[in-house]
């Protein structure tokens, strides 16, 4: 796998870079400021970007919009999030493009070495990967989708975990039930999502979209 990495903190995109490669990966370029990110990515192909949220010079939303920017730019690149907080004006715009191979973690959060090369390859694979409070972050202020309303809690639950990346075997263990009876809750969240087989491919991706897009702040999914 080819990873761009721009972040600001030398200690961080080194040590970034240093887990990266131990693991069998290339760092295509690393870079301290989005300055001159549009022109390594087309020089170098990498196959997934990690971004900082804040860089220089404001250090305020300059990753994120080059983020959507360079997502729209080059539709085949995978990108991952790093940040220590939700931009959610822009998190949402991000994620709403409907598109899979997309993270969005925040750095405090990130305590486990392992999952954080899992979840880097589960972007490179074209899944999605987000953190359970930039979840609830974006939740809290999106209106209802009458839809939801149709699904049960425990099928809320599952469309929840759904929405923090994890697989139907995580999704199982964390609610303690069967693979199988998962698979039965998300055929039939798809089935009220109105997501019918023909959209198998990203059925997925658009289930967790109407999650993110539309708050239901009375159901046990909510986080």
């Amino acid at each position: 796998m080819r990873v761009l990495i721009c972040e600001d903190n030398v200690l961080l995109r080194e040590g970034i870079g240093r887990l990266l490669e131990d693991a069998g990966h290339e760092i295509v370029a690393s870079l301290p400021d989005a300055a001159g990110l549009a022109d390594a990515v087309t020089e170098q192909a990498p196959d997934v970007a990690v971004l900082d949220v804040r860089l220089p010079p404001t250090f305020t939303d300059e990753g994120i919009r080059a983020a959507i920017a360079l997502r729209g730019q080059h539709p085949d690149l995978r990108v991952l999030v790093l940040s220590q907080y939700v931009e959610e004006r822009y998190a949402s715009e991000l994620i709403a493009d409907r598109r899979g191979g997309l993270g969005y973690l925040l750095k405090d959060r990130v305590t486990d070495v392992e999952e954080f090369l899992e979840s880097i390859e589960t972007v490179a694979g074209g899944g999605t990967v987000l953190d359970p409070e930039v979840v609830a972050q974006l939740l809290h202020r999106r209106s209802r989708d009458s839809r939801l309303e149709r699904l049960t809690p425990r099928e809320g639950q599952v469309l929840a975990l759904m929405a923090e990346g994890k697989s139907n075997q995580a999704i199982a263990k964390a609610l303690f039930v069967t693979e199988g009876s998962v698979e039965k809750h998300i055929s039939q969240l798809f089935q009220k999502l109105d997501l019918g087989p023909g959209e198998d491919g990203n059925r997925r991706v658009l289930a967790v979209l109407a999650h993110l897009s539309h708050a239901r702040p009375d159901s046990n999914g909510a986080r």
